[in-house]
């Protein structure tokens, strides 16, 4: 038995090589005929004849073709008219609003204006009710401009990534030189509304927001692991825009030093600073800052871990990709930085009293505890319970805040000293 020269040379012998040869043989012939059947009709027919899809009544005979035999006559009704393209959607008022709100990202320009009336809710400095609103619009107005400067830039790379995939622009919901000039108008008006109405500084920080989002973030997704600390530094900005609308400084200076409030045990190491030096403490929004700042990365880390396959698909150089064991231990160790730079520095700062360095440690207990076990074993599972907590632990802490909020009689508010309040009244007037 003699071995024939095909690929199966070392296994099949001449009599079944010969017959494995017919029948790829015939087997060739026949997709040959199927082809040559199915090529008798012209491909464009079933696209491009035009009298199929005319308006006007036309009986043309079809001739039988292989798989296709069809006697009967196009009729009116069996018409189907037929566009060369999707017409685009009439943007009525409503329709335009609720696009502007997803160039926006909502639900982060939400976040953000929270975060930035907080630092104006802090502030011991007093403010006014327009000055509030104004802080609050401008900063909104900065972060729809940043944000949807962000997605002009990324459409390619948003049209790769599932949950990125409904974005306006990549549904062609609005053209990129509307969404451009929606980014300019807010871009313009919410620095120039922050200028004019509250004060130069606040303005300032929102042009830099955008500045920071739009431009430098946005780069270095695709160039740099930075972004996510670039990332953090833009989430850090809207508490010092809410301090500095009150009058509030950033920067220590003679007549504004850093001022430090010791607990009560400690008193007698130093003398207490006065309201006044408590006021306009640089301290405070450092300690603003660093909040937002670290809370950042076990939200942030958290949820691209989840997401990771789709920053890789579309290109970003993110930890989560390039590095996920890194990118659980940033997320532990900004965790574990939360705890003095709110539980301590907080009330060092006198923003609030010291009670809540004691109040603090439950929510910071748990999220150390679940970044803690997303740095351990680094599973889905643990991503998921870091990205949840994350969501709860800021209000709550902001809640905390203003509950422990240094100078406030929470009493007074809801009529528990209205006895004390009413003897105090009743003798100023005997001794009137």
């Amino acid at each position: 038995m003699r071995a024939v020269a095909t690929p199966l040379a070392a296994y099949v012998c001449r009599s079944c090589a010969t017959g494995t040869r017919s029948a790829r043989t015939h087997l060739q012939l026949r997709l040959a005929s199927s082809f040559a059947a199915r090529n008798s009709t012209p491909f464009s027919a079933f696209f491009f004849d035009n009298h199929r899809w005319s308006h006007t009544h036309k009986n043309v005979a079809l001739q039988p073709s292989r798989g296709h035999s069809i006697d009967t006559a196009y009729t009116m009704a069996a018409e189907t008219t037929v566009r060369p393209f999707r017409e685009a959607e009439v943007l009525t008022p409503q329709r335009l609003a609720k696009i502007y709100w997803q160039l926006s990202k909502s639900s982060l320009t939400v976040l953000v204006v929270l975060t930035a009336m907080s630092g104006v809710a802090l502030s011991p400095l007093p403010t006014s009710v327009p000055v509030l609103l104004s802080t609050a619009f401008g900063t909104a107005l900065c972060s729809a401009s940043a944000n949807t400067w962000n997605q002009i830039q990324e459409v390619p790379y948003d049209a790769q990534m599932a949950r990125t995939r409904n974005r306006p622009l990549v549904r062609r919901a609005i053209s990129p030189l509307h969404a451009t000039g929606f980014a300019v108008a807010t871009g313009i008006a919410g620095p120039a509304l922050l200028w004019t109405m509250v004060n130069p500084t606040t303005a300032l920080l929102g042009a830099a927001n955008i500045a920071l989002y739009a431009g430098a973030y946005t780069y270095l997704k695709r160039k740099s692991t930075l972004n996510t600390w670039v990332g953090s530094v833009v989430g850090g900005l809207p508490p010092l825009m809410g301090w500095t609308a009150c009058g509030g400084s950033l920067l220590p200076s003679s007549l504004h030093s850093f001022e430090l409030v010791l607990p009560s045990f400690m008193s007698s190491l130093s003398a207490l600073p006065t309201d006044a030096a408590l006021a306009d403490n640089p301290l405070a929004p450092l300690a603003l800052f660093l909040l937002l700042y670290s809370w950042q990365f076990p939200h942030f880390n958290g949820l691209s871990h989840l997401v990771r396959e789709s920053y890789a698909q579309a290109g970003y150089r993110m930890l989560c990709v390039l590095n996920p064991h890194k990118n659980a231990t940033v997320a532990l160790r900004h965790a574990l930085l939360l705890v003095p730079a709110t539980s301590i520095l907080m009330p060092l700062a006198g923003l609030t009293t010291w009670g809540f360095a004691v109040t603090s440690l439950v929510p910071h207990a748990i999220c150390i505890d679940a970044a803690y076990k997303f740095w351990r074993y680094g599973g889905e599972k643990q991503a998921r319970k870091v990205f949840q907590h994350s969501l709860w632990y800021l209000p709550v802490l902001l809640g905390l805040m203003m509950f422990h909020k240094r100078g406030m009689d929470w009493g007074s508010w809801v009529g528990l000293d209205s006895d004390e309040v009413a003897e105090e009244q009743h003798a100023d007037t005997v001794k009137a």
